[in-house]
């Protein structure tokens, strides 16, 4: 028997990451570094339909999530016909106003790819950056984490691809999938779905969550009355309890493990 030992992961990662570029995101957006000095965690927040980026940057730097840096990204399209800032994510409208039965997310879909791509040069693995959407940007969220996952999967070389090539965990507020969608493999990314029961104005489709768990591995639910972002200590237990077990945490220095394989 030989013991191999093999490099802690954290070796030669610079505690802190690059900030993101304007000029690489097509987009406003707010980035704020972790306030304990240490990037491990990228949490890219994505607003409702009819919102801007402001309201979830202000929500980002409440947080304060341990060694998680957060993104706050405003959806591209400005809704038309409304006077306010007012912004979606794909076109949600028809021309007459009337909500668009089967709304096609791919231009939101191709901007967080690019973004992605972005993040990436900037230092951060997938499996390190979460995605959190409340509505249209739930939804936006776990249609991308597919989106992902066909990409990583189909171009592994194994049919088991490793965990660096998935999303490190999505959280979707009253966001349900958009298109209808077959898998090889289930999505190994976290998920936990926050939804309102039905009658309530923001409750999922009939059926909304069991195609969730037809597409991903590990779903965990929360039903609650409304559905709406939470406003108590209550409200945000779940997603507090989800992210400290899907959050990475990085020792400190001095103290970084390292890793024996036995041969």
């Amino acid at each position: 028997t030989e013991i191999h030992i093999r490099e802690s992961p954290y070796l030669n990662v610079p505690r802190a990451k690059q900030a993101p570029s304007t000029s690489s995101i097509s987009v406003p957006f707010n980035y704020r570094p972790s306030d304990d000095g240490t990037d491990e965690n990228l949490l890219i927040l994505l607003h409702g339909l009819g919102d801007t980026h402001i309201p979830f940057s202000k929500l980002a730097n409440q947080l304060k999530l341990p060694q998680t840096a957060t993104l706050a990204l405003r959806a591209p399209q400005r809704i038309p016909f409304l006077e306010e800032e007012a912004y979606e994510w794909y076109q949600s409208f028809d021309n007459y106003g009337n909500p668009i039965e089967r709304p096609n997310p791919t231009p939101a879909l191709e901007l967080l790819s690019k973004i992605f791509s972005h993040l990436q040069d900037c230092g951060w693995p997938s499996n390190r950056i979460h995605l959190f959407g409340f509505g249209q940007g739930g939804s936006v969220a776990i249609e991308f984490g597919l989106k992902f996952w066909k990409i990583i999967y189909t171009s592994a070389e194994s049919s088991s691809p490793t965990s660096s090539g998935i999303l490190g965990s999505i959280v979707t507020i009253s966001g349900g999938l958009l298109t209808n969608q077959t898998l090889t493999a289930k999505n190994p990314t976290r998920i936990l779905v926050v939804h309102g029961e039905a009658p309530a104005e923001l409750a999922l489709a009939r059926g909304g969550v069991g195609e969730i768990k037809r597409m991903y591995e590990e779903v965990v639910e929360k039903k609650t009355k409304t559905g709406v972002m939470p406003n108590s200590r209550e409200g945000w237990y779940p997603i507090m309890q989800f992210w400290s077990r899907a959050l990475s945490q990085r020792p400190p220095d001095g103290l970084s493990p390292v890793v024996m394989e036995q041969m």
